[in-house]
């Protein structure tokens, strides 16, 4: 049965400013660690900012608003200019540079399972319902309290960083678990995938229609999202 679409409409009104500030936030991590091994190109192009702006692609920004009204959310910011050239020890800057993006997204998800942590020990009942409903929650309009409400905005941001995460980890560039397979393989099979660059966004795209990205996201994020939720209670 389709989702109701005014419950569309307000989970996209909600999870729009999440999920643009979890991006720049991945966003700005690239450029902060460039930054550190040397290389200026992201802060000299104004991208070593938190100001989501400098990071919103307009393409990515409206894909994610088309899919999150026809039920799942999937969009991209502007990917932060590096040159690896100007860093030092490349192959090493290349794996830190690109490993970032999914660790600010690691931490983000860490703040809100702290947030849950303190409001399970602040006395809030029923989080595994604010988890696991969260959208569905926050629109039936009936008084929560603030307790909860906190709830159900800290698992969207939890269930979007996890899914940051998790999607960007696929090992195919031009995702960052592409670029981090490269530095860590031997140059015989590091090169052949690197090459595969200019096809990732078609391959993207097929791997997403297939379904596989169901596995390789989909699937770890429920089996988190679902034993958080029995371990808050």
């Amino acid at each position: 049965m389709p989702e109701d679409p005014t419950r569309l409409v307000v989970k996209l009104i909600i999870t729009l400013p999440i999920f643009m500030f979890s991006l720049t936030v991945h966003e700005f991590a690239h450029g902060w660690m460039a930054r550190r091994f040397g290389d200026h190109t992201a802060e000299d192009a104004g991208r070593l900012t938190l100001d989501p702006r400098a990071h919103i692609d307009p393409f990515g920004l409206l894909l994610f608003i088309f899919a999150s009204l026809t039920g799942f959310g999937f969009g991209w910011a502007k990917p932060v200019p590096v040159n690896l050239g100007n860093c030092r020890n490349p192959l090493r800057a290349m794996f830190w540079v690109a490993a970032a993006g999914p660790l600010s997204n690691l931490l983000q998800a860490a703040l809100a399972v702290l947030v849950l942590l303190v409001l399970k020990l602040a006395g809030v009942g029923m989080l595994s319902v604010a988890m696991l409903g969260n959208a569905g929650l926050l629109v039936l309009g009936e008084p929560l309290g603030v307790g909860l409400t906190i709830g159900a905005l800290a698992s969207y941001y939890l269930i979007i960083n996890l899914a940051l995460m998790l999607f960007n980890l696929i090992p195919l560039p031009p995702l960052d678990g592409g670029r981090i397979a490269v530095s860590l393989l031997p140059y015989r099979f590091a090169k052949p995938l690197a090459q595969l660059e200019q096809y990732g966004f078609i391959i993207l795209i097929v791997l997403l229609q297939v379904g596989v990205t169901k596995v390789l996201v989909g699937a770890p994020l429920v089996y988190v999202i679902t034993h958080l939720a029995k371990a808050l209670g």
